[in-house]
């Protein structure tokens, strides 16, 4: 959690932390799996390549992103390598959208999108739970009214 707990204000304590969904990694495991079952030769070895590629994308992905609620602001940050960062405090954020397809419904993921004013967005892709973020969201907001 090293950014957030290093960025947080003075009287500010982390009051929720979103989790990356395992999903995030169902399409490398598919790429993979499709791999090993080829027969010999060279699209085999390079179906596997991707496969490993995409399962390490999504653990970095998974591994290097913050999704917390905080007593005073939402934070959101991505990356390893170039970090992007939304933090927008509670009065500022418009709305939180949850979005979910059949089979996010099915395991409980989705994405959330979260609106500031003046524009400003922060998505956050295959989030673990996002109807119990978006509940927290709420219920910490208006605690702190």
């Amino acid at each position: 959690m090293g950014y957030v707990e290093k960025n947080l204000m003075p009287d500010e304590k982390i009051l929720f932390i979103g989790k990356i969904h395992w999903v995030i990694y169902l399409f490398g495991a598919i790429v993979f799996v499709v791999g090993l079952v080829l027969p010999l030769g060279i699209v085999k070895t390079l179906i596997i390549i991707v496969g490993l590629f995409l399962l390490i994308k999504a653990f970095i992905f998974a591994k290097t992103t913050e999704l917390i609620i905080t007593s005073k602001r939402v934070i959101a940050k991505f990356g390893l390598i170039r970090r992007n960062t939304v933090e927008l405090n509670h009065n500022q954020v418009e709305s939180l959208n949850v979005k979910q397809g059949i089979i996010d419904r099915i395991v409980n993921a989705g994405g959330i999108l979260i609106k500031g004013t003046g524009g400003s967005s922060a998505p956050i892709p295959s989030i673990a739970k996002p109807l119990e973020f978006r509940k927290e969201y709420f219920e910490i907001v208006e605690n702190n009214k």
